[in-house]
C-alpha cells in the first residue's frame, strides 16, 4: 500500500471515538504541564508510563503525543507572560514574547506563537511522511565535525548579535561555558567545578538555570524598582492579531518551520539550535529591526515555528532508527519497549497500523491544539492584570516549585537562589541572558563533538574541517565575526572615496555630491571649482 493509504488507514484509526478522547486528555494534560516551569513534557510521559499498562499502545502512544504538542505549547506560555521558559526550547521565546505582553500584546503573541505552533507542526509531520527516509539518511551521513561546526556557529551567531556590546555577550556567553562544565568530565571521569559538593557532579540542570535566570532574576530584578516606580497592571491591549501581524508573523512561520524539522531529525540535533539560529535570522530579515528586544512579533513567530517543526523532526530518528534526540523522545523509546516494540528500520513493517495512527494523530493534536488555545489567548493574557506584587510572588512560587520537581532535591533550590542573584546582577550590568543559557545546552554537547572529532582524527585538528557541512558553517562563522569590521570600514571609506571622485572630475554634472552622498555636512559637499564661482 502507498504511503498515503497508510495515512488515511492512520486517521481512520486515531478518530475512533476512544482515541480521539485520549489526544484530547493528551493535548489538555500537555498544555497544563507545559506552563508549570520544570515539569516538561518528558516527565509527564515518564509519570504517565506506569498507568498505560493496562492501555492499548495505539492509544497510549496518541495521548503521548498530544501531551508531546501539548507541552511545547505550554512552554510558550509561561514564557510570554511570566518570562519563565517551561522548556529549555521556549527560551528565545521569552525573549521577546514577554516584551509584547509588558507593551499590552501578550494576546497577540499567543496567537501568533499558536498559530505557528499549529503551521508549523502540521508542515513538519507533513515533511515526516514525505520525506523521513532521505532525512535520516542525510542525518546518518553528517558525522562530529559537522555538529561541532553547527553548535559553534549557533553559540557565535547568537551571541554576537545579542546585546548592547559584543564584549557583553561573549562575556555571558563565558559564564553559560562555564557553568555547563560543572560536573564529572564524561571521558576521564574527574571533577570539574564541583567544590567537593557530590551534588554537583551530575551538573546542573538547564531547567532550573533557565527558570532561575529569567524568573528569579526578573522577579528580584522588578522587586528592586518597585518603590522607585508607580504600581500599575499591564494592559491586556487587542484580543486578536491584527492585519499587520498576520503581514509580520506568516513568513517567520515558513522560515522557523524550514529550520526546525532538519535540525529536529538530526541524532545531535534538537529543537533549541533552530530557536535560536531562527531568531537571528528574523532579527537579520526584519524591516523593523529596532523593534528586536523591544516586543518583536517577528521573534516571537520564528523560534515557535521551528520549535514545534523540531518536535515533528524529533520523530524521524526515534520512529526511523530508534535514536533518540531528546528527553521526551528517550521516554517514548522506553514506552515503545515497555510494549515489547523495537524502533528502527523495521518498525514501520512490523508495526504500519501502530505508526501510522500515531503519525496521523500529530496533525489531529495539532488541530486541537488550535481550537483549544487560540480562543485562550485573551483569557491568558488577562493574567497580566494582576498587580506586580502578587503577580511575582506567584512566579516565585511556581519557579521554586517547577526547579524543586526536576530532581526532587533541596539542593537545587540553592542553586536557584544563587543563580537568580547571578541573573540580577547580569541586567543590573547590562548583559544579556540569553548567551549564558546558550552556552550551558551547547557547550557540553559541543565538547563532547569536539572530543569525538579530535579521536577520530588522532589529535589533528585538520580533522574538524574534513566535511564540507563543518566548513560551511565555519565560513559563515567568520563572515560573523568579521562583517560588523567590514562594514564599518566601508563606511568609513565611502565618503573620501566619493570626495576623492568628484576631484577627479569623475562626477558627471556640476560635480556636487550631496551631504548625503559624501556623510558630510552640506558645506563641504562643493568643489573647488564651484567655491571660486
Amino acid at each position: 500500500m502507498d504511503t498515503w493509504g497508510l495515512l488515511m488507514d492512520g486517521f481512520a484509526t486515531a478518530l475512533t471515538p476512544m482515541n480521539l478522547l485520549f489526544a484530547v486528555i493528551g493535548v489538555l494534560l500537555g498544555t497544563a504541564v507545559g506552563v508549570l516551569p520544570g515539569i516538561g513534557p518528558a516527565m509527564s510521559i515518564a509519570l504517565l508510563l506506569p498507568i498505560t499498562y493496562a492501555m492499548e499502545p495505539t492509544s497510549a502512544f496518541i495521548m503521548f503525543a498530544g501531551i508531546y504538542y501539548g507541552g511545547m505549547y505550554g512552554g510558550s506560555t509561561t514564557s510570554i507572560l511570566l518570562n519563565t521558559p517551561g522548556e529549555s526550547a521556549t527560551v528565545i521565546t521569552a525573549l521577546e514574547g514577554h516584551k509584547m505582553a509588558k507593551a499590552g500584546r501578550a494576546a497577540q503573541a499567543l496567537a501568533t506563537a499558536a498559530i505557528g505552533s499549529f503551521v508549523a507542526g502540521t508542515i513538519g509531520t507533513a515533511l515526516l511522511v514525505a520525506f523521513a527516509p532521505l532525512v535520516v539518511q542525510f542525518a546518518v551521513s553528517l558525522g562530529s565535525p559537522s555538529y561541532l561546526a553547527i553548535m559553534m556557529l549557533a553559540l557565535v551567531a547568537v551571541t554576537a548579535v545579542l546585546g548592547s556590546s559584543k564584549i557583553r555577550g561573549f562575556a555571558s556567553l563565558a559564564l553559560g561555558l562555564a557553568i555547563g562544565l560543572i560536573g564529572i568530565d564524561k571521558v576521564t571521569g574527574q571533577q570539574r567545578l564541583v567544590f567537593d559538593i557530590p551534588l554537583l557532579n551530575d551538573g546542573m540542570d538547564i531547567v532550573v538555570v533557565a527558570v532561575a535566570i529569567f524568573a528569579i532574576g526578573e522577579a528580584l530584578w522588578i522587586a528592586a524598582h518597585l518603590r522607585r516606580t508607580p504600581l500599575k497592571t499591564i494592559p491586556v491591549g487587542r484580543p486578536w492579531m491584527g492585519k499587520e501581524d498576520w503581514k509580520r508573523s506568516w513568513k517567520p512561520w515558513l522560515r522557523g518551520t524550514a529550520y526546525g524539522f532538519p535540525f529536529g531529525a538530526l541524532p545531535a540535533g534538537g529543537a533549541e539550535i533552530p530557536t535560536f539560529l531562527s531568531y537571528i535570522t528574523e532579527k537579520k530579515l526584519s524591516k523593523h529591526p529596532e523593534e528586536f528586544g523591544h516586543g518583536a512579533i517577528e521573534g516571537v513567530a520564528g523560534p515557535e515555528a521551528a520549535n514545534n517543526a523540531a518536535a515533528a523532526g524529533t520523530l524521524t530518528p526515534m520512529l526511523a532508527l530508534g535514536l533518540p534526540t531528546n528527553a521526551t523522545a528517550a521516554v517514548m523509546l522506553a514506552a515503545f519497549v515497555q510494549f515489547g516494540i523495537q524502533p528502527g528500520p523495521l518498525l514501520f513493517e512490523k508495526e504500519p497500523d501502530l505508526i501510522w495512527a500515531l503519525i496521523a494523530s500529530l496533525f489531529i493534536g495539532n488541530t486541537l491544539l488550535l481550537l483549544v488555545n487560540l480562543p485562550l489567548a485573551p483569557m491568558w493574557a488577562r493574567l497580566l492584570q494582576i498587580p506586580r506584587p502578587y503577580l511575582y510572588a506567584g512566579i516565585l512560587f511556581f519557579a521554586t516549585l517547577g526547579a524543586y520537581a526536576v530532581n526532587l532535591q533541596t539542593f537545587d533550590l540553592i542553586i536557584l537562589i544563587v543563580l537568580g542573584a547571578l541573573g540580577f546582577m547580569m541586567r543590573r550590568f547590562g548583559l544579556p541572558v540569553l548567551p549564558l543559557i546558550i552556552g550551558v545546552i551547547l557547550g557540553p554537547r559541543a565538547e563532547e563533538q569536539l572530543r569525538k572529532s579530535l579521536m577520530l582524527s588522532s589529535g589533528d585538528v585538520a580533522g574538524l574541517f574534513n566535511e564540507p557541512v563543518a566548513i560551511i558553517c565555519y565560513i559563515i562563522i567568520v563572515l560573523v565575526l568579521i562583517a560588523p569590521f567590514l562594514i564599518k570600514a566601508y563606511r568609513k571609506a565611502r565618503p573620501q572615496s566619493a570626495l576623492a571622485a568628484v576631484a577627479a572630475g569623475e562626477v558627471p554634472g556640476d560635480g556636487s555630491v550631496t551631504a548625503e552622498e559624501t556623510h558630510v555636512s552640506p558645506a563641504g559637499s562643493n568643489t573647488p571649482e564651484e567655491d571660486n564661482r
